[in-house]
């Protein structure tokens, strides 16, 4: 495995032509010891989940802090975590926490998740845009890694940030590298129906979305599993696709193709090969299936695979309202269920040590219970948890103020948390790419990798 370095020296010697050309014409690439982590897959909880509620408790503040639940004893002596947290507390010693992610951008979307820049403004980045800065597994395919021949290097479930419909969220893109390397979105009827519930179901506690990822759809009307031959494929991609940019429409069709013909990848979108104890132990639901299929996806060879909770009417971490409630009943067994089984599934596959499983959110929760019994968005500190891959098991990384509103040590960035990814899949944290002007830019923002975290 090559370690790909691209320093702004090297952009400045190859001129804008070459970097305009793409990195690997004026990548510096030096012998490096096989990474740790052959795949990555990130579990974005969409909305914002509640640190407080979860993995940093403070059960010694005021009640309107503390809130509702109590805490319980996990594997790590003297931590404890939420009490419908259980199956996740007795493997605590198995994941690394971090409980200082701290940043800038109050958003609900995965931009700052997925690219590690946190200036991001909603009047400007709430949309995908061609000029936004590109996701993780973007640049990582851009520099060569996870361009398989049977399957996606890249793929998202259950569906496109934003309900699959007009909302377009940033973050998941290719940004100002090209469409040319945007995931292989999967596609979800339940994800995006408008006869699940109205907006009073948004904070609903007694509904779960349900449905299962499937194979992506091209427009409104064509389904991948409805094509018969390579050939038909081919026209009706062309067809569908005709308005698109060639660059991108090629990428795309080659995914098209990659999921069609290849058995390997049209199996691991087949959840009906799991036995029902094992789909059971992820959670019936959408995203608990969506979890098990990323499984799958990254047992059959996909190097990218992010599941982004989001789904209509109540698929959302966003809990301005009934916080409690909604946390109690759907959204904590959900990560306790799907995040152990996950753990165990890979362990028991030989597949964790090399398989990077990363989990967070927007942004954590205000320390403070609002009259409607929720919190609202509190970029200023949320949780971030990391397994496999060359992680470091057991490690509890930065503490938090007695409400917990901030770090007081050890904060760590939007970048600092995409830098630590690069670096285990054996991308340079320093690395720089062209963007849409052909200047080089920073890969991690600033950010460095959070080496606490790491074997």
């Amino acid at each position: 495995m090559l370690r790909v370095q691209v320093t702004r020296r090297d952009f400045l010697h190859a001129g804008s032509l070459a970097a305009a050309c793409g990195v690997a014409g004026v990548a510096r690439a030096t012998p490096q010891a096989a990474p740790p982590a052959k795949s990555v897959l990130l579990l974005d909880l969409f909305g914002g989940p509640s640190h407080i509620d979860t993995f940093d408790p403070k059960p010694n503040a005021p009640a309107e802090v503390r809130g509702e639940f109590g805490t319980i004893p996990t594997a790590l002596p003297g931590f404890r975590v939420c009490e419908h947290l259980p199956e996740l507390a007795r493997r605590l010693d198995r994941f690394a926490t971090i409980r200082t992610v701290s940043h800038r951008y109050n958003s609900h979307n995965p931009y700052g998740v997925m690219t590690g820049y946190d200036g991001g403004q909603d009047q400007t980045d709430y949309f995908a845009r061609p000029t936004n800065h590109p996701s993780v597994p973007t640049v990582c395919r851009y520099l060569g890694l996870g361009r398989g021949t049977d399957l996606p290097g890249y793929v998202m479930l259950p569906a496109a940030p934003g309900y699959t419909q007009g909302l377009r969220r940033a973050g998941p893109y290719g940004g100002y590298l090209g469409t040319a390397f945007d995931p292989v979105f999967a596609t979800a009827d339940e994800h995006k129906r408008d006869d699940l519930g109205d907006d009073k179901d948004f904070y609903s506690h007694t509904t779960i979305p349900r449905g299962e990822p499937r194979l992506p759809r091209l427009d409104g009307n064509l389904s991948l599993d409805a094509l018969n031959t390579r050939r038909t494929l081919a026209q009706q991609i062309d067809n569908a696709a005709a308005a698109l940019d060639a660059r991108g429409h090629a990428a795309r069709r080659d995914a098209a193709f990659d999921l069609l013909v290849s058995p390997k990848a049209r199996a691991a979108f087949d959840l009906s090969r799991e036995p029902t104890r094992v789909r059971d132990r992820y959670g019936a639901g959408l995203f608990g299936q969506s979890v098990l299929l990323a499984r799958r996806l990254i047992e059959a060879g996909v190097t990218f695979v992010t599941v982004h909770t989001e789904a209509k009417p109540n698929g959302h971490w966003d809990t301005h309202n009934n916080n409690f409630k909604m946390l109690r009943h759907v959204l904590l067994p959900f990560l306790d269920h799907a995040f152990s089984a996950l753990l165990d599934d890979l362990d028991d596959r030989g597949l964790l040590d090399s398989t990077l499983v990363v989990v967070t959110g927007d942004m954590g929760r205000t320390p403070k219970v609002n009259g409607a019994a929720g919190r609202d968005h509190w970029p200023q500190c949320g949780f971030g948890l990391f397994a496999g891959g060359g992680t470091k098991p057991g490690v509890v990384h930065g503490t938090t103020d007695k409400i917990a509103a901030y770090p007081t040590d050890h904060p760590v960035s939007a970048g600092d948390l995409v830098a630590t990814v690069y670096k285990l899949v054996g991308v340079d944290p320093e690395a720089m790419v062209p963007d849409h002007t052909n200047r080089p830019t920073h890969i991690s923002h600033g950010g460095r990798p959070v080496t606490a975290v790491m074997l």
